[in-house]
């Protein structure tokens, strides 16, 4: 047996050994629940227990060598970097947000399954094994070497910067989200806890220690979002084989649908939803009197209420709808735009889940066509351009070894999404058959938890005591965490849900975070800055530069500044213009050359931020400017190819590249080559 061999069987006994030590301490908790075990006390071991098992490994992976710090060392096995490679990949956005998106859209939200996994052949066919075979480190290494020197360097790193930073800021927010509900503490704070486990696992042992925490992480991660929709399974059709199952119950939701969506108490408060819109308009158009006016009428309404027999809560009610008013005409105008969008989202039904494309008419199903195929493309080039995806296979002994640990990154993640869209049909019958129609004063527990932390709201519109669906509002990320209390099922599976999203959550900012700083201190400080950095000086910058972004990132995501789903969709915009045209034709193309790769790069990344800065709310932006009714989270539609055509013209009006770098790109694409042996290492 190969010494290579021995390690990867030794790897497997481990991971067996550890995988089987879990599933008995998930037994052993859930036994506990029917002891008298207490749901605080569960969630609390959980978290920490989890986090405790990530800190240990990274503690025993630490190094201070520089070819583990960067790439483990160049020996991981495929089927584990497979599962790394999954780990990394199955962000909070995956876990929490897939299965969310798929409630709320139906047919819509299979872009993202179909984006995603359809990904992974681009990376396998186009990227992966020629990265591998050039070598090195980061992915601005290959551009500064392929496109000759730092300009082009700074620009890749600039854009891998911004492209992993908005990701981890999702990722973050997913941690404070987590440990906000189940360890029951601020969300500011329990986005620092979560902190506190990613710097853990990534500090001390850079990729080495976060290789071997993620594939503990996705052992943790998919047997945490199968156990709920198995036992979902078998409760709603006899069945434990949630995808196979799931079209039953898919019927059966199609004839509730019909039901629900014609009833008269849900006319008539989409008809209330749609009346407010109207009035958020009108004080829109009535600007700035309007504003003066609602603040001299709330004025009059909390004196009255002070004068008069009013309860507190009345007055306080009123107090804090004077000191949320917006204090400026342009605050109010975006505040009440906001608002009005909302109201009007209500007031029509939402579409049914196995209708394709709905819309009311040719055009609107032409604009839900166009934007489903727009964010699939989108996702799947993006899939193929995320830097802290493709330097995973940098970690592997070779080419082949490359190959292989993308068929097992698309098995290992094949896993999660042929199971998600089943996830999100259990859940919406589950509501649709159990909740909606309730009385408002005996509602369940979960919708009490969940909207303490803001992702569960009731609004009884029409005052008649009952839940209507319109009247509900449930945040994407809200569907997977809190199903299993939406089913009743033992609070054991919850906290092993939210163990599960934790591990995804950590197990990608532990790579963005990693992509960030190394990229900050061997692409900026040693490859620009000082080549002559020692190798301890260039571990000591790199770890800095890790504590200075997390802290930065968790800081941004304590603000909220949007839905999980939507922060990584801008970053697959960011990664897909920016990156993939110069990898793609700096590989396929020898006549490629600095003057066009940092044209196309910067081409492709500015007209994709100028698309999502004026297209989205959060950034003051309107649909109105939308260019084809595509939405802000497809960007990089319009990025791409204008980075592809960039790329072209500009390589062609000026001189091509050097010969040796037109050797280089032999080099990458043959394998039989070895004109630059030392890069194998």
């Amino acid at each position: 047996m190969t010494r290579s061999r021995a390690f990867a069987h030794r790897l497997r006994r481990y991971y067996g050994w550890y995988t089987v030590v879990f599933v008995l301490f998930v037994l052993l908790l859930a036994l506990g629940e029917q002891l008298g075990l207490s749901q605080p006390v569960i969630g609390h071991v959980f978290l920490f227990v989890t986090i405790a098992i990530y800190a240990a490994i990274g503690v025993m992976s630490r190094t201070t060598d520089v070819s583990e710090y960067y790439v483990a060392g160049r020996r991981v096995p495929a089927m584990f970097n497979g599962m790394a490679t999954a780990a990394d990949w199955m962000s909070a956005a995956s876990f929490i947000g897939l299965a969310g998106t798929l409630y709320f859209s139906g047919f819509e939200g299979l872009a993202f399954v179909t984006g995603w996994t359809g990904g992974f052949v681009l990376v396998a066919l186009l990227l992966a094994p020629y990265l591998r075979k050039f070598g090195q480190y980061t992915i601005p290494d290959f551009l500064g070497a392929r496109y000759q020197g730092s300009v082009a360097r700074l620009v890749g790193l600039a854009a891998a910067v911004l492209a992993s930073f908005v990701y981890l800021v999702a990722q973050i927010y997913g941690v404070g989200l987590i440990t906000s509900r189940f360890v029951s503490v601020e969300f500011e704070i329990g986005l620092f806890i979560g902190l506190a486990g990613i710097l853990v696992c990534s500090f001390l042992g850079g990729m080495r220690a976060v290789t071997w925490t993620q594939v503990a992480q996705y052992v943790i991660l998919i047997i945490a979002y199968l156990v709920p929709v198995v036992i979902l399974s078998y409760k709603l059709t006899g069945i434990p084989l949630p995808q196979a199952a799931y079209g039953s119950v898919l019927q059966k939701i199609t004839v509730r649908e019909d039901a629900l969506f014609d009833a008269p108490s849900e006319a008539e408060v989409r008809t209330l939803y749609a009346a407010r819109a109207r009035d958020y308009q009108a004080k829109i158009g009535g600007l700035p009197d309007s504003l003066e006016t609602e603040r001299r009428a709330l004025i009059e309404r909390l004196n009255e209420l002070r004068l008069g027999n009013a309860s507190a809560r009345e007055i306080a009610l009123t107090e804090r709808a004077l000191r949320d008013l917006p204090r400026t005409p342009a605050e109010a105008e975006q505040m009440w735009a906001r608002a009005r969008a909302e109201a009007l989202e209500r007031s029509r039904p939402p579409p049914r889940h196995a209708q394709a494309h709905p819309g009311a008419n040719a055009a609107e199903s032409a604009v839900a066509r166009n934007n489903f195929l727009a964010l699939m493309f989108v996702l799947m080039v993006g899939t193929a351009a995320l830097p802290h995806i493709l330097m995973r296979y940098y970690t592997t002994p070779g080419v082949v070894e490359a190959r292989r640990s993308v068929a097992w990154s698309l098995l290992f993640i094949f896993l999660l999404y042929v199971t998600a869209p089943a996830y999100a049909v259990f859940a919406k019958w589950e509501v649709y058959h159990n909740l909606v129609g309730s009385s408002i004063s005996i509602l369940p527990e979960w919708v009490s938890s969940w909207g303490k932390v803001g992702l569960v709201k009731i609004e009884d519109l029409n005052l008649d005591g009952i839940l209507q669906l319109a009247e509900l509002r449930m945040d994407t990320d809200v569907i997977v965490l809190a199903t299993p209390e939406i089913a009743g099922l033992p609070y054991v599976v919850s906290g092993l849900v939210a163990a599960g999203g934790l591990a995804a959550a950590l197990s990608t900012a532990d790579g963005l975070l990693l992509t960030i700083s190394n990229a900050l201190s061997h692409d900026l400080y040693y490859k620009v800055v000082n080549p002559q950095a020692s190798t301890h000086r260039r571990l000591v910058i790199s770890k800095s530069q890790l504590l200075v972004v997390a802290v930065v990132a968790a800081w941004v995501a304590s603000m909220r500044p949007d839905n999980i789903l939507f922060m990584v969709g801008l970053a697959f915009s960011i990664g897909a213009s920016a990156f993939f045209p110069a990898l793609v034709l700096g590989i396929f193309w020898k006549r490629a050359n600095r003057p066009g790769a940092v044209a196309g790069m910067l081409a492709g990344l500015a007209l994709t931020l100028i698309y999502v800065v004026q297209t989205h709310p959060f950034f003051g932006g309107s649909m109105a400017h939308a260019w084809f009714d595509i939405n802000p989270i497809s960007a990089g539609v319009f990025g791409v190819p204008l980075g592809f055509v960039t790329i072209v013209v500009v390589s062609l009006l000026t001189a091509p590249p050097p010969r040796e770098i037109q050797d280089l790109v032999d080099y990458v694409r043959y394998p039989e080559l070895r004109l630059y042996p030392e890069r194998e290492e």
